[in-house]
This record gives structure tokens, sequence and C-alpha cells, in this order.
């Protein structure tokens, strides 16, 4: 099994979240394929700023859900490197399935209902909205991807591009706390989480350590990143021009 330099049974995981998106442009709202969303401007140079973050760590995995928005950040991030490996698809990693919203009359309502939404302390029935995935099952599907790729032997880091609801799942789950830790964990587009995982032992645990929570290469202290992520991703911005 390969493992992280200088450790017996180490190994790593890159976490990311994908970049900036624009859920409300006309073409995804007359569509309604929100999954089809593509990143933006914005959302390329957070992807590009992550790279040059990584661009010294060797990775041997790259896997993102499969949607066009986790894609084109795991390219952009891979984009930095001479040799980078093959981007995989693990559909299990998709965004968990949200359901029916109620009706909204303008986008601040719809901002203050998901924020609600999103902040609240979860039981493993909940689910987002109205015929939505329940929580506990879309925990499970992460969880188990996550389970396969540790049971395969021949990477010591991987980089995973996801969502912010399955990434607040995954950390939930890593930090032993449950679904009711769910709503503590910020996400900001672009994001990276580091997870190290150490070999099941003789008593059959595992130890995970989480190294690092939303780290933002493009602005790493979040001078000026006063809103939430789901804030931010509803925040008009016409010219949708990157800072600086």
């Amino acid at each position: 099994m390969r493992v992280l330099p200088g450790t017996e049974t180490r190994r790593r995981i890159y976490l990311m979240r994908h970049g900036h998106v624009d859920y409300l442009n006309r073409r995804t709202v007359e569509s309604g394929a929100i999954h089809a969303v593509d990143l933006t401007p914005r959302g390329r140079m957070q992807a590009a700023a992550a790279g040059r973050a990584l661009a010294g760590v060797e990775i041997d995995r790259a896997i993102c859900s499969g949607y066009p928005r986790t894609r084109q950040t795991a390219e952009g991030v891979l984009a930095a490197r001479d040799n980078p490996p093959a981007l995989e698809e693990e559909p299990a990693l998709v965004e968990v399935r949200g359901g029916k919203m109620p009706p909204v009359k303008s986008r601040a309502e719809l901002i203050r209902f998901m924020s609600a939404n999103s902040s609240r302390k979860l039981t493993p029935d909940d689910t987002m909205y109205e015929g939505g995935e329940v929580y506990a099952h879309a925990q499970a599907r992460a969880v188990g991807a996550i389970e396969r790729l540790l049971g395969e032997n021949s990477w010591h880091t991987a980089l995973i591009v996801a969502h912010e609801g399955l990434n607040r799942l995954i950390l939930s789950w890593a930090c032993g706390a449950g679904l009711g830790a769910m709503s503590a964990f910020e996400q900001d587009t672009g994001c990276i989480n580091v997870i190290d995982f150490d070999r099941e032992g003789a008593d059959g645990a595992r130890r995970i350590l989480i190294k690092a929570v939303n780290l933002t290469p493009y602005n790493w202290l979040k001078h000026g990143m006063n809103l939430t992520s789901l804030e931010a991703l509803f925040e008009r911005d016409i010219n949708d021009k990157p800072p600086g």
C-alpha cells in the first residue's frame, strides 16, 4: 500500500468544493438543469488558484462527481501539472438531491429560506425539501465512495472535487459528530479540506485526522468574505469579474 512519506499507514484526501457558479443565470433557469451549470469566470479563477496551491503536491488520484462544475474545477486544478493523473468520475459524490422547494417571491426570500434550511440541526430522516434525498442516505453513499477509495492500495494522495452539502456530510462523518455537525462546516466555493486516514489496526479502528477545513487559496485570510457560501452564491454580480 502506498502511504504518505514518513508515515506507516497514512493517506490523504484533498477534498474540494467546486468553484463559483450562477444557478440563476437565464440558461439554467429556463432549462431547469441545475446539475449542468458551468463555472463562472470567478469559479475558473478559484480553480486556478487551488491548482497553484496544490502544484507541489504529488496527487495519485483525481476524482470528481461528474457534474460539469466539479469536472471543470478539477480540470482547472490539474492544469497546473505537467503529468496530471487521469480525472475519474464517481456518481456517488453528486450533490444531495434537494426535492421540491416551496415557492418564493424574490431572490432575497430565496436566500433567507435556503440559509435557514441549511443551518438547522439535522436528524437522520431529514431531507432538504419535500421529496428530497434523506441526508443520512446521502451521507452513506458519500462515505461509501470514500471507503471504496480507501480500499484501494495504489495511492497515497487523492484529490476529490465534490459539492457543498456532500462535503459537509463527509466532514461531519470524519469528525465523528454525525449529522448534527453538518451545519457547523462552512464550504466556500473553490475551498480545500485536508483529511488524513490511518489504516485500520488490529482492533479494527481507523484514525481520521481533519488537518484543515475550508481553505480558500484565492483569499487565504478570507478578508472581505463576510457572507456565507450560500449567500455569496446568490449575490448578483453583473459583470462577474474576479476580485483584484
